[in-house]
């Protein structure tokens, strides 16, 4: 028997999920075995893909809570991919499927982005990750079968939320940006958009000016340790930060009218997600005691981004709030 999901409150008609999303869902679900067999093998105290000398090596407990965790958020991404596929995923709150989601992609997006410009960059001759004393961090296998799997699940959840939000919710971002109505985004809105592109230059040029080789900011260690992802990575949040306050301005005064609404909202999403979910990882990495502390001007750097992240985000739940609340007033 074919399964149907339940008909949605916006589009009311039935949703069934296919062949298509059902490919989806397996192929991220499979997608996570490998990450969690891995992260499993080193709770367990098994060295595979840790060569000798490793910092990794030097802070077994804390690691062995750090693998605890992570295990935890990929084992998310199944449930996730269950949620978006299942007839119980319609009768979740709205905020509690966009919360997960939105995380995931802020953790995603940049190593989807990233991990396929440094495997460039490193064949022209980057360099790659090692300790202080030069030994390799992880072997090399260990990043292409994690990097790839998180691809695969950023490819396969982002179809499968597309797909989903579609389905839901796709009358809130129908139509171009010009026929948004003018008292959609008020005066407090417009405010905010541009207190989060102002609050977005330091931070941007922070970034740029790290992935350009520059060295204010950074401590010996930091300095010692760069590595053509270093760079490639400080250059990527640069680029999520500029798409969350693109995103941001367009929504808030309407710019671009040729636009479809859908874009600038993409821009808000990924690069709000991008900006406050990387940052705070980054930010509570040294809490393993693996990676060295950031110095002033990156925690600085990072504040930045999650501010910045924090206020594109709110105006975006505004804006979808509103027009379905305006929406909602024309069909009653």
């Amino acid at each position: 028997m074919t399964q149907t999901l339940a008909p949605t409150p916006e589009t009311g008609h039935a949703v069934g999920p296919g062949r298509s999303r059902r490919a989806l869902r397996a192929v991220a679900i499979v997608s996570c075995v490998p990450y969690l067999s891995l992260k499993a093998a080193w709770i367990a105290g098994s060295r595979i893909g840790i060569p000798d000398g490793s910092s990794l090596l030097e802070h077994r407990a804390s690691m062995a809570v750090a693998n605890s965790v992570t295990v935890l958020m990929d084992a998310a991404v199944i449930v996730l991919a269950l949620l978006l596929t299942r007839p119980w995923g319609l009768r979740v709150p709205a905020w509690l499927l966009a919360l997960p989601a939105w995380v995931a992609t802020g953790l995603l997006a940049p190593i989807m982005a990233g991990f396929p410009v440094q495997l460039v960059v490193d064949a022209l001759g980057g360099s790659t990750n090692t300790t202080a004393d030069g030994e390799p961090f992880l072997d090399a296998w260990v990043f292409g079968v994690v990097y790839t799997g998180f691809i695969v699940q950023g490819l396969t959840l982002g179809a499968l939320l597309v797909l989903y939000a579609r389905d839901r919710w796709g009358r809130l971002w129908e139509g171009r940006v010009w026929e948004l109505p003018a008292g959609l985004i008020g005066a407090a809105q417009r405010a905010l958009a541009v207190a989060a592109a102002l609050c977005a230059l330091p931070p941007l040029i922070a970034h740029l000016l790290w992935a350009c080789g520059g060295t204010a900011g950074l401590d010996e260690t930091h300095l010692a340790d760069r590595t053509s992802g270093f760079y490639v990575m400080a250059a990527l949040s640069a680029v999520f930060l500029a798409m969350a306050a693109t995103g941001g301005l367009l929504l808030a005064f309407r710019r671009g009218p040729a636009l479809p609404v859908g874009l600038p909202l993409a821009l808000a999403w990924v690069g709000s997600a991008a900006a406050v979910c990387w940052a705070g990882w980054l930010s509570l990495a040294p809490l393993t005691d693996v990676a060295d502390a950031p110095t002033p001007l990156m925690n600085l750097a990072y504040a930045g981004q999650m501010i910045v992240g924090i206020l594109v985000a709110c105006l975006g739940v505004h804006f979808l709030a509103e027009r379905s609340a305006s929406r909602n007033r024309r069909t009653a």
